[in-house]
Parts: C-alpha cells; structure tokens; sequence
C-alpha cells in the first residue's frame, strides 16, 4: 500500500474521531496540532486504525510514534 493511500485512509479515520472534516494531515502533524487529541482519543485513533487496517499494534511501535509521518511509516511497514 502506498503512503498516499495510507495518508487518505489516516485523514479519514482522524476527521470521523475528531468530527472535523477541515483536518489535514502531513508528515509533522502532531497531537499538538490537533484540538482534543489526548491520552484517550490517542488509543481511539489506534483502535480504529487497526480495524481499518487490519493490523495490531505493539505497545513498543506505538510509543515511539512521534508524528503522523511516524504513523504512516508504522501502517505501511504492517500492511507489508
């Protein structure tokens, strides 16, 4: 899968768990630059993204994700 069909997905799973269909997403996007975007909503975008994905994270990758670009990286490395 490539990182744009990655990108597309990822910005359509975080504009349904933050209700915002304005949100962009690159490679630097942050919680940081995400109104709401905590502890929790974090492990909401992680559940979802494993459904959609049908994928499972470890606590290991997941706590080294600094970024989107992180995220996308992680996906396209579990997707194979």
């Amino acid at each position: 899968m490539t990182r744009e069909a990655i990108f597309e997905e990822l910005t359509e799973i975080f504009r349904d768990i933050f209700d915002d269909e304005e949100i962009e997403l690159t490679d630097e996007t942050t919680a940081d630059d995400i109104e709401d975007w905590d502890s929790l909503e974090q492990i909401n975008l992680l559940v979802a993204i494993e459904k959609k994905f049908s994928i499972k994270f470890k606590l290991d990758e997941v706590s080294h994700l600094a970024n989107v670009g992180d995220m996308v990286n992680l996906v396209q490395k579990l997707v194979g």
